[in-house]
């Protein structure tokens, strides 16, 4: 490639020159291509370790003038072929011209404005799409490309100069980190270190410091443990690690393949060596933690963050913080993190203005809302283009707000009367719901049923209790009262601070008037609601009267969703829980509808209307609860690992006696998934609800640890699992909430469990508090970074479930052992995840479904299956190997749609590698027959009947005799005979067995015979045509070309199908004179009966039956008197190939006679063992096949009333010892499987480059 010219100034220093001119020299740089010696290795050496571009281009061309001492380069090669053009194209247009120059400066100026020129021209006609990619890397990514032999479809994301320690020694190279694997490279003194590793194969990532080990990353996968130290910057490195492992983690879990984002904002300053995909992998990341943080939809972006200070007007003061501005909020964190947190849409936004600087508030900014509530930011570094950004979003977000819900909420907490809900009135602020506030009527989304409720269904079911006139009443009052003070002085709505008085809040229970509001803002629901108004109207619509496996699932648990509770024993409650969970199931698919989703639904309905309850749903599904409700459990699953780990760390005494029972793994899931409303008494576990809207899973992991540590001591006297779940279920049934102010609803898990002692009643807001006082430090950071380690082991754990589940499901009519089995998923799978990341489109992604079972989400198609065929087949055919694997393909893709799942293919593979002689020739028989066989593929065999002899005969050779054909036909003939001899004697005892049904051992009969009949037999096998026969020749031709012992093969298969031709032009006669001669066959095999086994179609029963009866028939005596010499000719051809096999009795000619007639022949044939079948000569290949030399004679047509069977085939082959030796070799699949794995990412790039490149 053209250089932009780069001053050099010593030109001999490691690079050899190898052409000169009086402009240019062209280098090689010292130790590439052949010798080298010690020199060469340290420069190898040198070049790793200083990452020198001479490791990815070798060679250069530098332009230089006589009196200059400085050279400069204009161009660098990976290999000899690549430079020697670029020079070539020097001498041609440069020198001539440069021959004219007087001054030298001119001619370096020339030359350089020339190479300019040259490399923006080219740069005009390449794809601009990397072009933030700066040089340095480009580079970086090339030498990846070719060291490691990926292709241009997989991006570098970063590379860092490290080492990898292995064993003790160190190697100093570079690691590089591409978006589907993990490689590193060392070159040290002529040793040389190359790994590849897959993102989805890594089971841990660790970063540690030990002793051996000065911190370092250790990279786990299933087979190894690799560590790497010695990082400039190991947190940068370790954090882009497991964004990669993640990315992978999520393809595992739903195809979730990396996609870059091309709507990143370009860099205001150019960023040197960060490409495009680092920095989106940068955004990424900040946007997660961002939209964690202030509980934002999923689909804001984080546009930028600077430190600032926020006036708050409660406490006044200046708190110290960070500013974030999205697309649509700005948002506010305090450096304490219980200080203050602000989120401020900017559809609530009025006005934002500069207001003027002073030494108490330098650069301020008002922001004032529509709610009236005004907040002052200062200290902006660059209020300005803060400002200019803001304005800019301000002017995207609609002006039309889609409800004006936030000044309800003040309206309504002042004046409950001003609610439009005539037909049912009620104090909840929220008793206006969106779509009640739009219509002014309750909305009915179905004709015929039940309306929905506009607002909690705890209202409309709320019986008359002297409760809430009494001390309890008084208490919920109060909370009330402290929230509205709290609103009044803190905000309202959306734009309220939230501060550690909030906390204090939540933790001491929210009112049931105000808990729908709260639990919407806290969780962030709200935001995604107002903004998608109508929404939830119209899912409902659509999803109503429609079926699938998910809406049979959800009629199936509506009735088990707290049956207990009044709400939920009429048909109000249940169509709108019905109409929640469709219109989830059918937002999002992948979801659709898991078990525990009705009883969160049905809880949230009770204080919230179907809409609110709906996003709330949507809130916990997809941001607060991540992968909690997929068919896996996987997010259920990763939180439990953290529990255990959490357990080790805080309660070490009992998480050992824990893990013995086997607890954790028991009760996590369903404390976790139903968020403790299926185990407690539903007045307690709602107020773990609210602090599990404000806090997330911290809250419900050190409730969790709160409850093992209140029952250590039971728990560590336990001797079994039962015991310690009983000991647990009775506490937590005697959880009690003593401020509730609804009636206790019978807790059926409490019945269950309920002992002989009185229970010893556990307040819920004490334990609560206790969680606070002893686990309250755990942090959300921490939990998340947990999270990504346990989803590593989780997501592997299930793989390896999946791959046992699925050996296991197809060991059984498989040859291979379990261990191979697995080894050949792991390449199956690995194949199918390439085509998801490498392949052109996303089509591969699109056809797993995880709803299906395990041996059914992985399948390929026919060109992964013909790559991996070629890898591991024992029948390597050269060139014709593809042919047979799309053959294979089509015979194993059973149900036509092009793609076979891994029992289909390891099927293939056993037929091939398994079994005994007759199975192997079975599959390869099949392969040339359809539907395996294309008739595109068999229009070819009529070329090669231009290969045979062109000896003209019509007649049958006459050494094969009528005898044959009637013993065969015989031999048919009393099987047929024994076999209705049989049913007819079966047939009176099946009407006996038929009138006694107690005789069950008849039915276990029919059954065995069922089973029996379904196993293929030889005789099942349909007949081969000639032209389907020419392909299995050819097929086996190829397939003998790279053996040992391939002049054996070559010459048994000569004679093998010289015979069978003849014997399919025998069987054409007999099948046009089927009554012919049928005295003489009856005669004859009264004397010598033979079974279908034994009959002549074997070699040794031909000869036999020519020595009985020679040339017996007239018209076979005419036609041998008419053709001497090729009946002679056939002798010998008959009498070599018998007596080479299993020593015939035919020895019509002697030794000597057939060597001399035969061996030119025969080793012309076989001489041509490294040729195609359509290279061999006319007088090599199948001598002897007069039939088809005729066809060929007349207009090369092939004959259509020729056929064979594969019981002729197969007799004909066990005659050669060579062929039963080929076909009986036994071949070890895991060394194959082994070498493939090596040569497996060895692709060759599209570009003439990175051809180039590899080759060089």
């Amino acid at each position: 490639m053209w250089l932009g010219p780069e001053e050099v100034l010593l030109a001999g220093a490691l690079w050899v020159t190898e052409r000169a001119n009086p402009f240019f020299l062209l280098q090689r740089r010292r130790g590439h291509g052949k010798g080298g010696g010690l020199t060469g290795l340290l420069v190898g050496t040198l070049d790793v370790v200083l990452d020198s571009s001479a490791r990815v281009a070798p060679y250069r061309i530098l332009h230089q003038t006589q009196d200059s001492q400085v050279y400069w380069a204009v161009a660098c090669g990976s290999s000899r072929k690549e430079i020697t053009k670029h020079w070539e194209w020097l001498e041609n247009n440069l020198l001539q011209t440069l021959s004219i120059f007087d001054n030298e400066e001119d001619i370096t100026t020339f030359v350089k404005g020339k190479i300019h020129g040259i490399i923006a021209e080219e740069n005009k006609n390449e794809q601009p799409q990397s072009e933030e990619d700066p040089g340095k890397f480009k580079e970086a990514e090339l030498k990846m490309r070719k060291q490691f032999g990926m292709p241009e479809v997989e991006k570098l994301v970063n590379y860092y100069s490290c080492s990898y320690w292995k064993g003790r020694v160190p190697r100093q190279g570079w690691l590089y980190l591409t978006v589907n694997h993990l490689c590193f490279y060392s070159f040290l003194l002529g040793k040389e270190v190359t790994l590849v590793i897959q993102w989805v194969d890594v089971t841990q990532l660790e970063k540690n410091a030990t002793l051996l080990f000065p911190e370092c990353i250790k990279v786990s996968t299933r087979d190894s443990e690799l560590y790497f130290s010695m990082f400039l910057n190991i947190n940068e490195t370790f954090k882009l690690m497991e964004q990669l492992a993640n990315i992978a983690m999520r393809q595992l879990l739903d195809n979730e393949s990396f996609l870059q984002d091309k709507s990143l904002p370009k860099p205001r300053r150019p960023l040197k060596n960060i490409s495009a995909l680092k920095r989106d992998l940068d955004a990424r990341a900040k946007n997660e933690c961002y939209r964690a943080t202030f509980r934002l939809p999923k689909d804001e972006c984080l546009d930028g963050h600077t430190d600032c200070t926020l006036w708050t007007p409660f406490n006044k003061m200046h708190i110290p913080g960070q500013m974030f501005v999205s697309n649509n909020y700005i948002c506010f964190a305090s450096r304490a993190e219980e200080a203050c947190h602000l989120i401020i849409p900017l559809r609530e936004v009025t006005i934002v203005e500069k207001a003027d600087s002073s030494s108490v508030l330098p650069s301020p900014l008002s922001i004032s809302t529509k709610s009236k509530m005004t907040f002052f930011f200062a200290n902006l570094k660059d209020r300005d283009f803060l400002v200019q950004r803001i304005s800019d979003f301000l002017q995207r977000t609609p002006s039309k707000k889609p409800c004006g819900i936030d000044k309800e909420w003040k309206w309504n907490a002042a004046d409950p009367s001003s609610e439009e809900v005539p037909e049912l009135p009620s104090s909840s602020p929220l008793a206006v719901s969106p779509t009640s506030a739009l219509s002014h009527r309750p909305v009915s989304f179905c004709a015929g049923q039940v309306p929905t409720a506009s607002q909690g269904l705890l209202k409309l079911f709320r019986r008359n209790s002297e409760e809430l006139s009494g001390p309890k009443g008084a208490k919920e009052k109060m909370k009330e009262e402290s929230w509205n003070i709290h609103f009044f002085e803190y905000g309202r709505g959306m734009c309220m601070y939230r501060t550690a008085k909030t906390r204090e809040l939540v933790q001491k229970g929210i009112p049931e008037n105000l808990r729908g509001e709260l639990w919407l803002l806290f969780s962030g629901a709200w935001n995604e609601m107002v903004t998608h108004p109508g929404y939830y109207a119209d899912l409902v619509e659509k999803s109503m009267g429609r079926y699938n496996l998910a809406t049979e699932e959800i009629e199936r648990d509506l009735h088990r969703s707290m049956p207990e509770h009044p709400a939920f024993q009429n048909e109000l409650g249940i169509a709108a829980l019905r109409r929640v969970l469709t219109a989830y199931a059918f937002r999002n698919p992948t979801i659709g509808y898991c078990q525990a989703m009705n009883i969160v639904t049905s809880v949230l309905l009770l204080y919230c209307n179907e809409e609110e309850a709906f996003w709330l749903l949507v809130a916990l599904c997809e941001r607060m609860l991540p992968d909690y409700y997929n068919t896996r459990v996987v997010g259920a699953l990763v939180d439990q690992g953290i529990f255990e780990e959490l357990t080790r760390e805080y309660l070490p005494q009992l998480s050992e006696k824990m893990q013995d029972l086997g607890v954790i793994s028991t009760i996590s899931l369903s404390w976790f998934l139903t968020l403790f409303l299926s185990v407690m008494p539903f007045e307690s576990a709602v107020v773990i609800v609210d602090c599990f809207f404000y806090e997330g899973i911290k809250f419900i992991l050190q409730v969790s640890l709160a409850i093992l540590d209140a029952n250590m001591e039971k728990l560590l006297q336990c001797c079994d699992e039962g015991e310690a779940m009983t000991i647990l279920g009775r506490y937590l049934d005697n959880v009690v909430n003593r401020q509730s102010v609804s009636p206790p609803i019978p807790h059926l898990h409490a019945l269950l469990t309920s002992g002989d002692d009185p229970p010893l009643e556990i307040d819920i807001f004490e334990l609560i508090k206790t969680s606070y006082e002893k686990f309250g430090n755990l942090k959300a950071d921490d939990i998340e970074q947990m999270r990504f380690k346990q989803r590593l082991k989780v997501i592997q754990s299930l793989e390896d479930t999946a791959k046992k589940s699925v050996v296991r499901a197809v060991s059984g009519d498989i040859g291979f052992t379990m261990e191979e089995l697995e080894e050949l998923y792991v390449v199956f799978k690995a194949k199918y995840l390439m085509s998801c990341y490498w392949g052109n489109n996303r089509a591969a992604a699109a056809r797993r479904d995880q709803s299906l079972p395990y041996l059914e989400q992985y399948r390929i198609d026919m060109e992964q299956f013909k790559e991996l065929f070629i890898s591991l087949t024992p029948w390597a055919c050269g060139a014709h190997t593809p042919v047979l694997a799309g053959r294979l393909f089509r015979l194993l893709d059973e149900n036509r749609d092009s793609l076979i799942n891994f029992k289909e293919f390891v099927t293939g593979m056993s037929g091939m590698y398994h079994g005994d002689l007759t199975e192997k020739l079975k599959v390869l028989y099949k392969l040339h027959l359809p539907p395996a066989l294309n008739p595109e593929e068999t229009e070819s065999a009529l070329e090669a009947t231009s290969y045979f002899t062109e000896d003209v005969t019509t007649e049958v050779s006459p050494f094969v005799s009528e005898l044959d054909i009637c013993l065969h036909c015989e031999s048919q003939a009393l099987v047929k005979i024994e076999d209705k001899g049989r049913r007819n004697e079966n047939g009176p005892e099946k009407e006996e067995k038929g009138t006694s049904p107690q005789d069950y051992r008849y039915y276990l009969r029919m059954w065995a015979k069922e089973k029996e009949n379904k196993k293929e037999t030889i005789k099942d096998l349909p007949k081969m045509s000639q032209e389907q026969f020419i392909e299995l020749c050819k097929t086996l031709y190829n397939m003998f070309s790279e053996d040992p012992v391939e002049q054996e093969l070559y010459h048994a298969i000569a004679t093998v199908a010289s015979l069978l031709l003849r014997i399919g032009e025998v069987g054409k006669k007999f099948s046009n004179r089927p009554t012919r001669k049928s005295e003489d066959c009856k005669a004859n095999s009264a004397q010598d009966p033979v079974s279908e086994e034994e009959s002549p179609t074997s070699e040794q029963s031909q000869n036999s039956a020519v020595e009985q009866q020679p040339q017996a028939d007239h018209e076979d005596k005419g036609s041998v008197d008419a053709q001497p010499e090729k009946t002679q000719q056939e002798n010998q051809t008959l009498g070599d190939g018998s007596g080479e096999g299993q020593g015939s009795p035919l020895q019509l000619l002697s030794d000597d006679e057939t060597k001399d007639d035969m061996s030119m022949s025969s080793y012309s044939m076989v001489s041509t063992g490294s040729l195609q079948c359509e290279d061999i000569a006319d007088d090599t290949v199948l001598v002897g096949c007069e039939g088809s030399s005729a066809a060929a004679r007349y207009g090369s047509t092939i004959d259509t009333d020729w056929s064979i069977s594969f019981e002729q085939i197969l007799a004909s082959m066990l005659t050669e010892t060579a062929l039963v030796n080929y076909f009986e070799k036994k071949v070890n699949i895991l060394q194959k499987i082994k070498d493939q794995k090596k040569v497996e990412r060895q692709f060759s790039s599209s570009s003439d480059y990175e051809l180039s490149s590899v080759s060089g």
